[in-house]
């Protein structure tokens, strides 16, 4: 079995007899070696006894006085959010319950960030096996947000974090230049020939995705969502790229975005849309149970249909919380 993602800390975390991934010391270590975690040099002695403590013992029990004792208050806001999100983690039975529990019942106040790093633990494991490099690289889109470059029919998606790192430094290459400097040329776009070196890259996040003219690109994305609804719901679902939605008895959609979601609820009430809105619409999905009597009798068995989107400032942010929150299921999973 090829390894990918080492840095979603999957090898840190324990398993559960119903195959979730349990929280260990080593994985609770891994976030308080976190850089917004590790005093600076300027930090207060409160700070950097406690950061010891719990490199000690990383499932001490804090007192509130041990966080409101530090003297920055950039520091206690920090270290309120990381104490609050490790309780919830430490009282779940796995970290996909955590998970669960987190989008159904409030984030109150978990950073995106920790959110992002259990999406890419939990799909890590979701994933294992997973042999196909377009579905790792479509995954990728659940924990990091994307740019999205249009040329010539292709629909361009690259790590934004990568894009804004390389612009920062004015890096640039003769492929950019005559590709009228779409951010997203930077990088290598996966195709059959180079899909391969996806393995040795994986961590870096350095492959853009064609989503407009590849099909296994889309495809890969499909295949992805049908992962993590099975790992997290326990539900069996068939996800399908469709070129249009052109069903005029639909029943139900799913944003995979703030934009998507918003776009969705104007067609749902009948809105048309102008021209620039029908461009950040970048892909569309049918999805359809197998078990209907897990589904709301309103939809049945008819598609749940799911819409991408890239908002206005050419970014693409999924949200993989409204594929829990947002399915038409009315029996609860069984947590793993």
């Amino acid at each position: 079995m090829t390894e990918f993602w080492v840095s979603s800390g999957h090898h840190l975390a324990g398993r559960t007899e119903g195959g979730g991934l349990a929280v260990t010391d080593e994985l609770l270590l891994a976030y308080l070696a976190r850089p917004e975690l590790l005093p600076p040099e300027e930090a207060c002695e409160a700070e950097r006894d406690l950061h010891a403590r719990l490199m000690e013992a990383p499932r001490l029990a804090v007192p509130p006085r041990a966080v409101a004792a530090m003297a920055d208050a950039d520091a206690r806001e920090n270290w309120e959010m990381m104490l609050a999100f490790r309780d919830r983690l430490l009282a779940a039975r796995s970290v996909e319950a955590a998970y669960l529990d987190l989008v159904r019942n409030g984030l109150r106040g978990t950073p995106p960030i920790f959110l992002n790093q259990l999406v890419h633990l939990i799909l890590r494991n979701a994933l294992d096996g997973c042999e196909d490099p377009y579905v790792l690289r479509a995954a990728e889109l659940f924990f990091r947000p994307q740019k999205v470059s249009l040329h010539e029919g292709r629909v361009l998606l690259a790590d934004a974090e990568v894009i804004e790192a390389r612009e920062s430094t004015n890096a640039a290459s003769p492929l950019v230049a005559m590709l009228g400097k779409e951010p997203a040329n930077e990088l290598d776009v996966m195709v059959d020939d180079n899909a391969w070196t996806y393995w040795s890259r994986s961590d870096a996040f350095t492959m853009a995705l064609d989503l407009g003219t590849n099909p296994r690109s889309r495809d890969g994305l499909a295949r992805a969502i049908e992962a993590w609804i099975g790992h997290l719901l326990h539900a069996g679902v068939t996800v399908s790229p469709i070129p249009t939605m052109e069903d005029a008895d639909w029943r139900w959609f799913v944003g995979l975005d703030a934009e998507a979601t918003r776009i969705g609820n104007a067609l749902w009430n009948g809105q048309a849309l102008d021209a620039e809105t029908g461009r950040r619409v970048l892909a569309l999905f049918s999805l359809v149970f197998e078990d209907a009597a897990r589904v709301d009798p309103q939809v049945g068995d008819r598609p749940v249909y799911l819409i991408l989107a890239m908002g206005g400032d050419g970014r693409l942010t999924l949200k993989p919380q409204n594929l829990v929150a947002g399915l038409p299921l009315i029996q609860p999973a069984e947590v793993l």
